[in-house]
């Protein structure tokens, strides 16, 4: 019985200092890739081989793997294809990756060649660069027009109910532009964080600690967090930021005085990394909110969170290596979820929680 003969890359590509790989365009299959590819995707080389779009695909995003075959497909029948993609390394871990498909002589029709780039620096810039134009031409400008007419108002109307009210006004809107000038600098740290600031930490200790600061800060609030699996995370100030802008939100814009919240911690069902699942009944987060997360340039202001609270999350998550998903529970109501990459337990004899 003949052997199948496996088709490879030339031996110079392993100098390049871009991903390398040759797709086999009908299955989606990496026959053959080069060193520089494992480390963009944190794989072995021997274990990129035979390995199928769906493994190292965010699913959770709306990136799928048929779409990524479809383009395999029409690039080896002479359409080259360029596209971003979102990628799950093999700790987990999300980045975004620039893709070129073609056809090259060395290789059969049957497999298409593809050069990969890890651009999730600059991608994250782009859009950082995106969401702060939006904060300065939409909702500073908006806060800004507020404060000055109510100013003119004080000067010029000599009721003093009318002036309290306007005083009040200005009072709420000066509140509002520092809440958005807190959210930014809690981005920018997020982003230009590095690696080894972060500590190793059980996820539920982590989470109970953020919800127990939000009940002393809204005392009528009642927040419970349940445990589905014990796990550990990498945690820094993005992850604390994070996770207030959640629960602060879920308690801030209830319509009732007591509100509850429900905070589940455990293993995500579809990719094992840490879900952190955050439930309550509020009035539902508007579409236009949630679009503008997905395109900053969207002149959409935010009312939802506090100034940019949505942002906040999405980008500190993000710089984590993980993602955010929201979605509505029914008539009424929020889900909000964190999907963090997973770390291996600490040696309970020389590290605590």
């Amino acid at each position: 019985m003949a052997t199948e003969k496996r088709v490879t890359l030339p031996s110079e590509y392993d100098t390049l200092h871009v991903g390398t790989a040759l797709y086999e365009a009908e299955t989606g299959t990496i026959r053959d890739a080069n060193t520089w590819l494992g480390t963009i995707l944190k794989y072995p080389l021997e274990e990129l081989r035979d390995l199928s779009v769906e493994e190292y695909t965010a699913n959770t995003y709306s990136y799928a793997a048929p779409e990524f075959k479809s383009r395999l497909q029409a690039s080896a029948a002479g359409d080259p294809q360029q596209f971003v993609w979102r990628a799950k390394r093999s700790d987990g871990e999300l980045i975004w990756i620039r893709i070129h498909l073609s056809r090259q002589p060395f290789c059969g029709p049957e497999y298409v060649y593809a050069e990969i780039q890890d651009i999730t620096e600059y991608y994250d810039t782009h859009h950082r660069a995106e969401l702060f134009w939006r904060v300065l031409r939409h909702n500073l400008r908006n806060e800004a027009t507020i404060i000055a007419g109510n100013a003119d108002a004080v000067g010029s109307n000599p009721d003093a109910a009318s002036t309290r009210k306007a005083g009040e006004t200005i009072r709420r809107s000066a509140e509002k532009l520092g809440g958005m000038a807190e959210s930014v600098k809690e981005i920018r740290q997020a982003v230009s964080g590095t690696v080894d600031r972060r500590v190793r930490k059980h996820a539920t200790t982590a989470v109970r600690a953020v919800a127990d600061d939000i009940e002393e800060k809204h005392p009528s609030a009642e927040i419970t967090v349940t445990e589905r699996a014990a796990m550990w995370i990498n945690v820094d100030d993005a992850f604390t930021n994070a996770l207030t802008h959640a629960l602060d939100n879920a308690v801030v814009h209830a319509d009732v005085s007591a509100p509850t919240v429900d905070v589940s911690v455990g293993p995500s069902p579809n990719t094992g990394r840490v879900e952190i699942r955050i439930v309550d009944e509020n009035p539902a987060i508007s579409d236009a909110e949630l679009d503008a997360l997905s395109d900053p340039s969207m002149a959409t202001s935010t009312s939802h969170g506090s100034g940019i609270g949505l942002f906040v999350m999405k980008w500190c998550v993000e710089s984590l290596g993980g993602e955010v998903a929201f979605e509505r529970s029914g008539p009424r109501g929020n889900v909000v979820r964190f999907y963090l990459p997973p770390d291996v337990p600490p040696d309970e004899k020389t590290t605590q929680p």
